[in-house]
């Protein structure tokens, strides 16, 4: 099938590993111009070089979007080539804390950079997308945004900032040309993922292979209807479709990609 990608330019936040890269490499495969963000040199022309040996079109734009100067320097190096078609937020991070560790100014950080860092990339990029008409932005959520959990509140609160500025955004975008949108990945195996759950297995008694690590880590911690992980490219499908054109019918809508952990009808 093609998603008709040939000749957009796509902007992922936070590319160079994880679910960014593999949505970076997924984007190019389908024939759009990728541009590789994050603030490792070395990481980015990483990517940027398995997706050209895969005959990609793919650019790098380095900078640390938690500041002004550093999405300021992004934006700028992101529209040499072009005006960006379509913005992938994806930039953000987490910390293992809980209620009486993560502290106000914690907050701010996880806030800065999960949240503000969309917020910046939003407002340097979605002007031009208006000018021309068309345009694509899609947030990375997540299921914790409507069902949180004890742990890591700060993380909980800035996912559910993402979905609403997302849902307000697609409103401000009406008769635009542009849409608005949020892929909600569940629990995703990206290599950092798997290091953890292997490094506390021995704890929770899930076993020594990876198969049974896996099932353990599902019944016990992400229970859900598949009964596996995500894999990273079950996400990229997700957005692929959103950056096309057969998603122009969709406006503040959310695909969960997470198993059926979040369990709710609507």
């Amino acid at each position: 099938m093609d998603l008709q990608l040939k000749g957009k330019r796509a902007l992922v936040t936070g590319s160079t590993a994880g679910l960014g890269e593999a949505i970076a490499k997924f984007l190019a495969a389908e024939g759009a111009t990728v541009i590789v963000n994050g603030r490792s040199n070395d990481r980015a022309k990483a990517v940027a070089a398995d997706i050209a040996e895969a005959g990609g079109l793919v650019e790098i734009a380095l900078g640390d979007l938690a500041t002004d100067a550093g999405a300021d320097a992004v934006a700028a190096t992101a529209q040499e080539g072009g005006h960006v078609d379509i913005l992938v937020n994806n930039a953000g991070y987490y910390h293992h804390l809980n209620w009486k560790t993560a502290s106000p100014d914690k907050w701010i950080e996880t806030y800065d950079v999960n949240v503000l860092s969309a917020v910046r990339m939003i407002q340097r990029l979605v002007p031009a997308m208006r000018e021309a008409r068309w345009g694509r932005v899609i947030q990375i959520g997540g299921g914790l945004a409507g069902q949180p959990i004890p742990m890591q509140p700060d993380y909980n609160a800035s996912l559910a900032a993402r979905h609403n500025l997302a849902v307000s955004l697609a409103r401000d975008l009406k008769d635009s040309g542009v849409t608005s949108n949020i892929v909600a990945p569940g629990a995703i195996l990206v290599p950092a993922v798997r290091e953890l759950l292997e490094t506390i297995a021995p704890q929770h008694g899930w076993g020594d292979t990876w198969e049974d690590i896996e099932r353990g880590c599902v019944r016990d911690m992400v229970p859900n209807d598949i009964g596996r992980l995500g894999r990273p490219d079950e996400i990229a499908a997700a957005v692929a479709y959103l950056a096309s054109p057969y998603a122009d019918y969709m406006s503040g809508a959310t695909i969960r990609v997470d198993g059926g952990t979040i369990r709710s009808v609507f």
